[in-house]
């Protein structure tokens, strides 16, 4: 449909206006607020019973473990409370005209039609989509952030806000990088089974279909777009994370 994300902004912003690059805001700060909340407070609940379970010798030897542990089985939880908006979300910007005008009326009309089961069409390649940037995110941001420190004179303690807000943003911006390209296939796929699954179709047929129609290639259109996107959502989602902390 589109050469290059800089066309596409440009015949959305000449037929729709502005506002018709911000279709589909409304789902997206409701999902990805609820999803958040459950993310890192899982994250955080998760860890510290899996280091309690391991114990502290096994906990410090194998902590890239429980970071991982902790972080897939927060995002699983995450997921079903994001899955319903990333619908909504995902309709309203792929119908032309978008099929509802906010949140409430998109949930309305799916569950209308297709039931409670329709907000949730996407939910495995979500999972596929989320649990491995999750993990991403937090073991290599725990990582490059350690190894970060390990590099400098002195300990994180003796550095201030400024210096650890620096080293926080860095191992943010690269771990953003990471979660993008580990995440992307599915991102598209999700997008796709949202949008072109039909009534009472299988995920993995939809998929198989969807795939033998976009190709290998397909599963990355979009991929700039996201590594610049997904490094500044992770450091300024980082930092909201790390104020109460």
């Amino acid at each position: 449909m589109y050469s290059s994300n800089f066309q596409a902004w440009g015949k959305i912003a000449r037929a729709e206006g502005f506002r018709g690059i911000y279709t589909g805001w409304s789902p997206t700060f409701f999902g990805y607020s609820a999803q958040g909340a459950f993310k890192y407070g899982g994250y955080e609940v998760f860890k510290k019973t899996f280091t309690d379970l391991a114990g502290p010798e096994v906990a410090h030897k194998y902590k890239t473990g429980i970071y991982l542990a902790a972080s897939a089985s927060a995002e699983f939880i995450a997921d079903i409370a994001l899955c319903p908006f990333e619908a909504i979300k995902v309709r309203m910007q792929t119908t032309i005209p978008p099929f509802a005008k906010g949140t409430f009326s998109g949930w309305s009309t799916i569950t209308a039609k297709e039931g409670t089961a329709g907000l949730y069409k996407g939910l495995y390649p979500l999972w596929g989509r989320q649990i491995p940037y999750t993990m991403m995110k937090f073991a290599s941001f725990e990582t490059i952030v350690e190894m970060i420190y390990d590099r400098l004179p002195g300990k994180k303690s003796d550095y201030g806000k400024a210096a650890q807000t620096a080293v926080s943003f860095t191992g943010g911006y690269l771990a953003g990088i990471l979660c993008a390209i580990v995440s992307h296939p599915a991102d598209v796929m999700v997008s796709k089974l949202n949008s072109e699954r039909k009534p009472g179709e299988g995920a993995g047929t939809a998929m198989s279909r969807i795939y033998g129609k976009i190709g290998f290639m397909g599963l990355w259109n979009g991929l700039a777009v996201r590594i610049v996107r997904a490094p500044i959502l992770e450091t300024s989602n980082r930092k909201t994370y790390e104020l109460p902390r």
